[in-house]
């Protein structure tokens, strides 16, 4: 099986001096050039006559991939319609990359008698008769010189290169370190994990509970079961770049922190993780969605934190859903799977309703920290000033926070200064030239940008179209705009913006949650990055700008994401002594979403947001599958688009909605339009979906990209 999107795997032929089996990384012509592959499960398909083959050229040292990995490769790839290279690719991507000795310095056994020996590199020799060998940075720092000496050293011949030894690359966690005190709810919830884990079986448990009600602490009782079982963990968070109060709690826990997994890691980090791993040195993992494919040798546990987030979902490329891939993982690895969130999707309600998963419920905030009180804001009856977005009530309740010296967080999901820019003479909107989205404006650098495709421009100072000076003018508020009105409403508070514009990766992340902690900022403004199981005890006051944003559209889950989230913000107030407090400025406090928030029934949200979505057949209760047909033109993309319509297949518990242009009709340049599979939940879509596409032939610059229980409908 090659890294590629060919349909299956190739023959080659096997020299006499290999003996490689199926999981085996080699060495293969292909072309005029040389890849990496897997020897795969299965007999030849005789499709080229063996004298024709072409010879394996070696194998790579390299631990094989596993069997339950390859399952898992084919499963993902059958279920999604994607090609298996494609998928495999995920769990081989690191391995092409392996990495060499690192390279370290010791004393030459023979040095040259005419070396000139200054007191530098005598103190660089000294340093070396303590300890050798040692990397060039590390010998540098502890001579006193600088790194430049070291390599003239290593010019003239009195250091020669050695490779430095490969030490343990992650410590052990102690499943014996004492953790914290558990309450009677939680003793008995982590109990009930730890059987799961001990029984050594497949099992898939919803962990859910208020926020602040303690759930990470139970389900690390879970990963000290599995350690003391002697097998692997992965716990999978949505922002694990952003974790750093999850990555404390684990260390407090255990005594030492665990192994990482994202795309921010540094090439030969991700290297040294993948065969730590492999070789089962790396006890814990806690990682982004792609931590799935890692090749760990005896998987014990599986954790989905804050499951219902839907960056879970991968739309580029492979297109699957970790949470569910999660589920099928644990099951080839016969290890129990854990979901966990405050706010539980309702796909996976459905799963505990049918019997299908279990449920562990905690239904007290732990230390006895009481839920905020959470009260909507009429707009209608109270707005703001013109040209600003706080109300006078939301206001006087920051106000009020401040002067007690509590904290308070204004949260808006937008990022940016304005989501829209128009001209105030001729009405033109500042439009992406590559997609169909408006350009958001980001004062603080000057310009305007396409969250969509990343194209950016200069903020102009005449409008393109008409071009009166000075007329263009944002429209709407994003969190850059909340925080000019927050500087300008509330001068005296100190003030820190959480949003991934101002929090690019970890070190920022960790250093804004310590500031907070330290009480070195009054006022949070953030964006959904604030919704996610941050603990900041002296926060007590949460207002919610927009709390409609997210109910427009015709998106099938709005309503259920919008209460998530906002219920998930809301989470943040008062999860110490003092009470909290959360206020939704809404133009809608009668909506449903505003009346399950404000009188804290989400469970009947859900059970009303299902009743809608069963008689209709719609997920949970219900199957859909999404053709995305994009082409550089949109005649193209119609015309293959009539043509995947036209061969649209019927039949009993199905219907096919479209095609019909996509929401972004236009993106990246390609124009796009959709088409929408809907069956009953016991129909199998994959069958389907494979007759229906190899009707219809794709020309050259048109493609089809499939999206099994789409959960983006743009």
């Amino acid at each position: 099986m090659l890294p590629y999107p060919f349909a299956g795997p190739f023959d080659y032929r096997v020299p006499d001096h290999l003996s490689p089996v199926p999981g085996d990384v080699v060495l293969v012509p292909l072309n005029r050039r040389e890849e990496i592959g897997v020897v795969w499960d299965g007999p030849s398909d005789g499709a080229v006559p063996d004298h024709k083959l072409k010879s394996l050229i070696g194998q790579i040292d390299t631990p094989p991939m596993r069997a339950d990995i390859r399952r898992f490769v084919d499963w993902i790839a059958a279920y999604t319609l994607s090609p298996p290279g494609e998928v495999m690719a995920m769990a081989l991507r690191v391995v092409r990359q392996q990495p060499g000795p690192v390279g370290g310095w010791r004393r030459a056994e023979h040095p040259p008698v005419d070396a000139r020996l200054t007191d530098a590199r005598r103190r660089v020799l000294d340093v070396l008769a303590q300890q050798e060998p040692r990397s060039a940075s590390e010998l540098a720092h502890a001579a006193g010189v600088g790194v430049g000496v070291v390599r003239g050293m290593v010019d003239v011949g009195l250091i020669v290169a050695e490779a430095l030894p490969v030490g343990v690359a992650f410590g052990w966690p102690d499943f014996n370190h004492p953790g914290p005190t558990l309450s009677p709810d939680q003793t008995e919830t982590a109990a009930a994990l730890r059987s799961a884990v001990a029984a050594r079986a497949f099992a898939v448990t919803l962990l859910d509970g208020v926020t602040g009600s303690g759930k990470t602490e139970v389900y690390l009782e879970a990963v000290a079961e599995a350690l003391r079982q002697g097998r692997q963990s992965l716990i999978l968070l949505p922002e694990i770049a952003l974790s750093s109060q999850w990555l404390a709690r684990f260390e407090r826990r255990f005594g030492v922190a665990p192994a990482v997994w994202h795309s921010d890691l540094t090439a030969r980090v991700r290297r040294t993780t993948w065969r730590a791993v492999a070789e089962g040195q790396a006890p814990v993992v806690v990682g982004a969605r792609s931590a799935l494919f890692l090749p760990f040798p005896d998987l014990g546990l599986i954790v989905i934190d804050e499951e219902h987030e839907t960056a879970f979902k991968q739309e580029d490329g492979v297109v699957y859903h970790a949470r569910d891939m999660a589920v099928v993982r644990a099951r080839l690895c016969s290890a129990p799977a854990v979901l966990v969130s405050a706010t539980p999707s309702l796909e996976t309600v459905a799963n505990v309703e049918a019997g299908r998963y279990t449920r562990l419920h905690l239904p007290m905030r732990h230390g006895g920290a009481a839920m905020p009180k959470v009260e909507a804001i009429d707009l209608r009856e109270s707005p703001p000033e013109r040209g600003r977005f706080l109300s006078p009530p939301l206001i006087a309740a920051v106000r009020a926070t401040l002067a007690r010296g509590e904290q308070a967080m204004l949260f808006l999901n937008r990022r940016g200064y304005a989501p829209l820019t128009l001209c105030r003479s001729c009405g033109h909107r500042m439009q992406c030239p590559n997609c169909t989205a408006w350009l958001v404006e980001h004062r603080a650098r000057r310009e305007l940008q396409c969250h969509h495709c990343g194209h950016t421009v200069p903020i102009p100072v005449e409008c393109p179209a008409c071009k009166a000076p000075h007329s263009l003018t944002p429209v709407g508020p994003g969190v850059e705009r909340i925080t000019e009105e927050a500087a300008l409403t509330f001068p005296e508070a100190r003030r820190l913006v959480m949003a991934s514009d101002t929090m690019p990766g970890p070190k920022s992340a960790a250093e804004a949650a310590r500031s907070i902690e330290a009480r070195e900022v009054d006022l949070i403004i953030g964006t959904q990055i604030v919704a996610k199981g941050w603990h900041f005890p002296h926060l007590t006051l949460v207002g919610v700008v927009d709390a409609d944003l997210g109910l427009a559209g015709g998106d099938l889950r709005a309503s259920e994401r919008t209460v998530q989230l906002l219920h998930q913000v809301a989470g943040r107030a008062g999860r110490a002594e003092a009470p909290g407090r959360v206020l939704l400025q809404t133009f809608s406090p009668e909506h449903p979403v505003m009346q399950a928030l404000v009188h804290g029934d989400l469970e009947e949200f859900m059970a009303s947001e299902a009743a809608i979505r069963r008689p209709g057949n719609w997920p949970p209760f219900g199957r859909l599958a999404a053709l995305i047909v994009s082409a550089d033109s949109a005649m193209e993309a119609d015309l293959l688009a009539r043509d995947i319509g036209r061969a649209a297949p019927t039949g009993d518990g199905m219907v096919v909605l479209g095609p019909a242009p996509a929401p972004l009709s236009i993106l990246r340049g390609r124009h796009r339009r959709r088409l929408l599979l809907k069956t009953r939940r016991d129909v199998a879509v994959q069958p389907i979906l494979r007759a229906w596409l190899a009707k219809v032939k794709v020309p050259n610059g048109g493609r089809v990209d499939v999206d099994v229980d789409p959960v983006s409908f743009l």
